[in-house]
């Protein structure tokens, strides 16, 4: 009896069991390279609209940013985060409010952080940006494995890198990133007219496509395969700041928040996605201070550690901007597969828990 006790109790307990369904069948993570939490949660810093942001007009700049509160000034920035993610999801990130994101990779660059937020834990192994195929079975990797979701999977990034980061060659994830034209067997109109444009525009940086083409790309892909697991990597807002332009940093994070919008309303038009979908926004590493630091990342920059994130979806409570509430970008992995009601860390025990909160009841 006390053994069949112990049992029942065990089976009652079970993290695994007891896991509540949840209403998210489609996940997409979203991620803006470097687009540091101080522009996210306060809009344009007044000191970097001049010389030490390379900004020659700065009466342009200001009419289209500048206002006298924070809350104005992000929301100017960032429309759709703060007018629709705000009211109808999770926001993070704001040290003011104790709920900073944390790099724990160390790095602070790019490949070690997108491998830490699609596996769950840092990786002293992966210390370049030219790594090579990553060693690790990552969260997509593992969900493209599963029947429910194989061939299912997909990646639609501008950084080339993205193939390695993935290992499509050996995950099997669908993976379209860089200046590859993104359509193998281009149908219809469109599809052919967006390999030509990736052919023909002229490379401003040799390994990552402008946001705008990718994007593109990316609405036709869903419109045709509806995948259900997707990432997608934006990256003009790291190569714009590492440029030293301020303009173009807070005139691209404003195209990428209406290219999210659109992403979001494409998506929720469609019966395949229609209240079923979760949104995962978040950045790949922050950046520092002051008029030279903020065009930079890496091991030695104070600062660049500290990262945002916002979910919205039907199983995120929506609670807009949240206090007390710190997190890590390895935390971000799986998140992502509880939402979709799976259990990350049954298959990698050392990747972080989820995010407190982003799955949670709402309302139906």
């Amino acid at each position: 009896m006390i053994r069949l006790a112990l049992g029942i109790l065990l089976l009652v307990s079970s993290p695994a069991r007891a896991q509540e369904p949840t209403r998210t069948r489609n996940v997409v993570l979203i991620v803006t390279d470097g687009l540091r939490w101080q522009e996210v949660f306060s809009g344009a810093e007044r000191a970097l609209v001049g010389p030490a942001g390379g900004v020659s007009d700065t009466a342009t700049v200001l009419r289209e940013f500048w206002h006298e509160t924070a809350e104005e000034r992000r929301t100017a920035l960032l429309p759709f985060f703060w007018n629709t993610i705000a009211k109808e999801g999770r926001i993070l990130g704001n040290p003011a409010r104790k709920s900073a994101g944390t790099v724990t990779n160390g790095l602070k660059f790019s490949y070690p952080g997108y491998n830490e937020m699609i596996l769950g834990a840092a990786d002293a192994r992966i210390n370049s940006n030219s790594y090579g195929p990553n060693p690790n079975v990552t969260v997509f990797e593992w969900l493209n494995g599963k029947d429910a979701y194989k061939g299912r999977v997909a990646v639609f990034a501008t950084w080339g890198a993205f193939r390695d980061i993935f290992n499509a060659e050996r995950s099997g994830v669908d993976v379209r990133a860089g200046w590859t034209p993104p359509f193998p067997s281009p149908r219809g109109d469109r599809q052919p007219l967006i390999n030509e444009l990736f052919r023909t525009s002229t490379r401003l940086w040799p390994d990552n496509a402008f946001d705008v083409l990718t994007h593109q790309a990316l609405l036709e892909y869903i419109r045709t395969a509806t995948p259900r697991v997707l990432f997608v990597g934006y990256g003009e807002t790291d190569e714009w700041a590492h440029a030293g332009r301020y303009d173009l940093t807070l005139r691209t994070a404003r195209q990428v928040d209406a290219f999210i919008a659109e992403l979001w309303t494409t998506m929720q038009s469609m019966p395949a996605y229609r209240g079923t979908t979760t949104f995962i926004i978040t950045t790949d590493h922050g950046r520092g201070d002051g008029p030279v630091n903020w065009k930079r990342h890496g091991e030695d920059v104070v600062g660049a550690e500290r990262i945002w994130a916002a979910i919205i979806g039907p199983d995120t409570p929506a609670v807009g901007e949240v206090d007390n509430t710190p997190f890590t970008q390895a935390q971000i992995a799986t998140t992502l597969a509880a939402l979709l009601g799976e259990d990350w860390r049954s298959a990698k025990p050392g990747a972080a828990a989820p995010i407190p909160g982003a799955v949670g009841r709402r309302p139906r």
